[in-house]
């Protein structure tokens, strides 16, 4: 291993792992990777728990005993969820205590399927907090539409938040905007703006991914020139537009409250394209006060080789700006691209969350039928 990930940590750059599994806590795993590859948060979704317990035997005795009290598949879901997003909670509760809230975090996604719901997706949010019961919890919401205000209406009621599945500059200005208006709430109710934390996942990969798809499609000089770019220079200039925001008079007066910036996290950083090298992600889009969090494959691929030069994000907006035009000059809109992906995101967690309900009700039925008590 180089010391790559510790000057990407260096560099103002939280490093936080995609996964999640029991076995990952308990086998100590988690811990080990904190402790010496400089991770200081997790991330979870509908896909990431559903390998988890379709694999292996670590949640046997909780399902057995679920089965056992013929709970309904959504509540054992909830239960099986919130107990390893507890226990990694308190696996990083060092780090939230060492680093005054702002890392140490564990993130926990509402129901996949109340995307579209402001209302739903607000309860749930409050109920996930509830059941996790740890300050260092994040509720996952969406930035849907409907999410914007549920992000709102969460914040202005004290908690933490991290909104998903953002892929355009302009939802994620409204994302800003819905964080700064939870705030103001928040300070209106008299609660403490410096225990509210918040990130907002910006998607980069799955841009490069759709976008290169079609540029193959075009197939001119122009079009190959142009692939393995746009997630990038997409990225950086949302970076642009977190710097205006957290700079402005709006701002001021919520970080003179005690409010913290929501941090830019760049989600999806793992390489699809074996034409890039894997840790092109990290490698490029290192700035000040950012959270990358990687698969565990791109994690190891930092570790190995990544090549962390410093800040490789400031100064490129002019570039960046250049090559999405490049890309939009060859007949590729972006804003459909994104709306595209946006939706394919929802889709995809809710097909991931339908996953999870199959295959944990399987185990309930196995683990009932084996744990039915002898008459």
């Amino acid at each position: 291993m180089t010391d790559a990930l510790k000057r990407l940590s260096d560099e103002g750059v939280a490093i936080w792992l995609d996964d999640l599994s029991r076995k990952r806590i308990t086998s100590g795993n988690l811990a080990e990777l904190i402790d010496q590859q400089h991770v200081v948060g997790v991330t979870t979704n509908p896909s990431i728990f559903q390998k988890a317990i379709s694999q292996g035997d670590g949640y046997d005795q909780q399902l057995s005993d679920l089965a056992a009290r013929e709970v309904t598949v959504e509540e054992a879901i909830r239960m099986i969820t919130t107990a390893d997003v507890r226990d990694a909670a308190d696996v990083l509760r060092p780090v939230f205590d060492a680093t005054g809230g702002q890392d140490g975090r564990v993130s926990i996604e509402v129901d996949p399927r109340l995307a579209h719901n402001a209302k739903a997706t607000a309860a749930e949010a409050r109920q996930l907090a509830w059941l996790v019961d740890r300050p260092n919890t994040f509720i996952k919401i969406p930035a849907t539409e409907a999410g914007l205000p549920a992000i709102t209406e969460v914040i202005g009621q004290g908690i933490s938040v991290n909104v998903t599945l953002i892929f355009s500059l302009e939802r994620y200005r409204k994302v800003m905007d819905a964080y700064l208006a939870g705030l103001e709430k928040a300070r209106e109710r008299g609660l403490d703006l410096s225990l509210i934390r918040s990130v907002a996942s910006f998607f980069v990969s799955r841009v490069d991914t759709e976008i290169d798809k079609r540029l193959d499609a075009l197939g001119t000089d122009e079009a190959k020139a142009a692939r393995g770019k746009a997630a990038v220079a997409n990225a950086r200039l949302a970076y642009e537009a977190y710097e205006e925001v957290f700079s402005g008079e709006r701002w001021a007066a919520l970080e003179k409250a005690g409010a913290h910036p929501q941090r830019p996290l760049w989600a999806s950083t793992g390489v699809k394209d074996p034409q890039y090298k894997d840790t092109l992600y990290v490698d490029d889009l290192v700035a000040p006060g950012t959270v990358n969090t990687m698969p565990e494959a791109t994690l190891e691929a930092v570790g190995d080789h990544g090549e962390i030069t410093g800040d490789t994000v400031a100064g490129t907006y002019e570039q960046a700006r250049a090559d999405i035009a490049a890309v939009e000059k060859l007949g590729i809109s972006l804003a459909e691209v994104v709306q595209l992906l946006e939706d394919e995101g929802v889709e995809k967690f809710e097909s991931s969350w339908n996953d999870l309900l199959k295959s944990t009700e399987a185990e309930l039925k196995r683990l009932g039928g084996e744990s039915s008590p002898e008459a």
